[in-house]
């Protein structure tokens, strides 16, 4: 692990101007992720800024138009057992129970856990190229071993997919986070827009500026309908998704009125597809209308030979969300 220089800040103005006045300054929360890349040197930033320790950012507050604020510091453990989340947003709660492990769960954050690094083989061995990790390098995981890598959003730069459990389901959700600006400013982004797809960018994972700190995420009043949270993995804990899916479905005597549907392990980002669940809309829910809305998730999908068989799978999985969800 190389040298860094290290400060806590006492609120997040504070932390928002330590990070401003350093280059290559980053913000440590859990370190869940962090800690891990800077010890293999993946990571090296020259500077961190602790900022557990800024009350009020671990609070998980009803907003007044009836949805959830979740702060920044609030651990992946204590979100997912809260009772506001447990009965009015469970596929958050079941996204986040799917995830780590529950040592990990209770000290991730909600912050961090969105801003996690990919788990690419390439990206973690800095003996091999990788654009994500040294842009130019070139994508060790085209032609190399690829099974978890994505089937949609991709390019030549890179295969790479996002391995939050939690982000899919905000993605769902319609999530907004909010930031702080090394200048002070304040903005909101919606979930849609945070999260990037690599194209000639793919070390850049957010749209965040250098220094923005994530101080909370919103959640709107929940969508009516039943909520899933379905997760195909190597084994049943500490494993990321080779396919996930977050649906929420609206329907009544096996006709679907609406559904949203976002998916984990297919793409640089939670993948959300709105010809998909328009798709899906006023249709009874059958096999047919399964297809059409994977067909439309899986436009222009392709696989990269080891992981061929997710395409397939998305659709297997997919369609028996739906139906559990629509009681069919």
């Amino acid at each position: 692990m190389k040298a860094f220089t290290y400060e806590r800040a006492a609120t997040a103005e504070a932390a928002a101007a330590m990070a401003a006045g350093r280059a290559g300054a980053r913000y440590i929360a859990g370190g869940t992720n962090l800690l891990d890349l800077m010890k293999i040197q993946v990571e090296a930033p020259e500077h961190l800024v602790d900022i557990n320790r800024i009350p009020g950012l671990d609070r998980i507050e009803p907003t007044p138009e009836g949805g959830l604020r979740i702060g920044t510091l609030v651990r992946n453990g204590d979100l997912a057992a809260d009772p506001q989340v447990r009965s009015r947003y469970p596929v958050l709660a079941r996204s986040l129970l799917a995830g780590a492990t529950g040592q990990l769960r209770n000290k991730a954050t909600t912050g961090g856990n969105l801003l996690q690094r990919t788990r690419c083989y390439y990206f973690y061995d800095p003996s091999k190229p990788c654009n994500k990790r040294r842009p130019g390098s070139g994508c060790a995981a085209i032609g190399g071993f690829n099974r978890i890598h994505a089937v949609v959003g991709a390019n030549e730069q890179c295969i790479a997919v996002h391995p939050s459990d939690m982000a899919v389901a905000m993605r769902a959700l319609d999530a907004q986070v909010e930031t702080l600006q090394p200048q002070g400013g304040r903005r909101v982004i919606p979930i849609a827009d945070f999260h990037r797809l690599p194209g000639d960018t793919p070390q850049q994972d957010a749209n965040l500026q250098p220094g923005e700190l994530i101080t909370a995420v919103t959640l709107p009043p929940p969508p009516p309908g039943v909520q899933l949270y379905r997760k195909v993995r190597d084994r049943a804990s500490y494993a990321f998704a080779l396919v996930s899916v977050a649906a929420i479905v609206d329907a009544q005597a096996g006709t679907i009125r609406q559904a949203r549907m976002a998916f984990g392990g297919l793409a640089h980002q939670p993948w959300r597809v709105a010809a998909a669940e328009d798709a899906l809309a006023g249709r009874r829910a059958d096999a047919a209308a399964f297809d059409a809305a994977a067909d439309a998730v899986l436009q222009g999908a392709r696989g990269q030979g080891h992981n061929d068989f997710k395409i397939p799978l998305t659709r297997r999985v997919l369609a028996g969300v739906l139906a559990e969800a629509a009681g069919v």
